[in-house]
């Protein structure tokens, strides 16, 4: 889907559930950047909800 230094590439995003299930996820090029899409996923998270990051 993109290109990187290990050369075509993809990343997935996910925004899961507290049991991992997944709610939302987002696929974009290898080199895109991670805080774009972390931004556009918690945008849709309830104020007062739980997060966990990696």
């Amino acid at each position: 889907m993109g290109r990187s230094r290990g050369g075509l590439t993809t990343k997935i995003h996910a925004l899961v559930d507290a049991e991992g299930r997944p709610v939302r996820l987002e696929l974009t090029a290898g080199q895109a950047g991670d805080a774009p899409m972390a931004e556009k996923l918690l945008s849709d998270l309830q104020p007062g909800s739980t997060l966990l990051a990696d």
